[in-house]
């Protein structure tokens, strides 16, 4: 019955009205977000429609960072995600674990409150300003990644990341710094004004000024 009218002249009206309706229902970004626990609006923080977080009140996130589509927080434990980082998408962000727990205590698990279960583990995490998190990627409870760090798409971030480096895999492990990346770049005048991290724009300039002191000292 379905088909027929689908089938029919009005088929088409319902062909463009479920259209419009799919167009509607699809995630967008979110620009400004009310920070709860610094109770300050951060207005070029972007988080896309249909990331879910658990816990808004727990949930610290510093301001022109991004979070895409179909991405979770679990903020049950506390998260903090410094200024300027990037989250892509079905990224996955945890603050508790009952894999260990649900075996050891069977069909009593439901009945202990959670900081009462053995082997249930919580733990908060933080991420590091101008940190990028690749799509895919999941980050598991009590773990600290530092700032200007690039974690790699299908990622299983399981302990501290460093700042500056470059991790991918399942355990994620070290692959990479990216001061080293980002090097070539730093010629450019107008990159050192804008870069992140000026700290290792200075690095960059000792590190080029002695090298021109030893060319002058050679050619003397």
């Amino acid at each position: 019955m379905l088909k027929k009218i689908y089938l029919s002249p009005i088929g088409r009206m319902i062909s463009t009205f479920l259209n419009l309706a799919s167009f509607i229902s699809r995630p967008f970004m979110v620009y400004g977000y009310y920070n709860k626990v610094t109770k300050q609006f951060n207005k070029l923080t972007r988080i896309s429609s249909n990331v879910v977080i658990t816990d808004r009140s727990k949930f610290d996130i510093g301001d022109n960072s991004w979070i895409w589509h179909h991405s979770i927080i679990d903020s049950s434990n506390g998260v903090k995600i410094g200024k300027g980082c990037q989250i892509g998408a079905w990224v996955g962000i945890f603050t508790h674990g009952s894999h260990i727990s649900i075996r050891l205590l069977g069909e009593n698990y439901l009945q202990l409150d959670k900081h009462g279960r053995v082997g249930y583990q919580r733990g908060s995490v933080e991420i590091g300003e101008y940190t990028f998190i690749g799509a895919h990627s999941i980050v598991l409870p009590d773990v600290k990644i530092g700032k200007g760090c690039i974690v790699g798409a299908r990622s299983m971030v399981t302990k501290a990341v460093p700042d500056y480096a470059i991790v991918s895999g399942n355990p994620a492990e070290i692959i990479g710094d990216t001061r080293k990346l980002d090097r070539k770049f730093l010629k450019n005048p107008e990159v050192r004004q804008t870069y992140y991290d000026q700290i290792v724009v200075e690095e960059y300039l000792m590190e080029k000024r002695a090298k021109n002191d030893d060319n002058i000292g050679k050619i003397s």
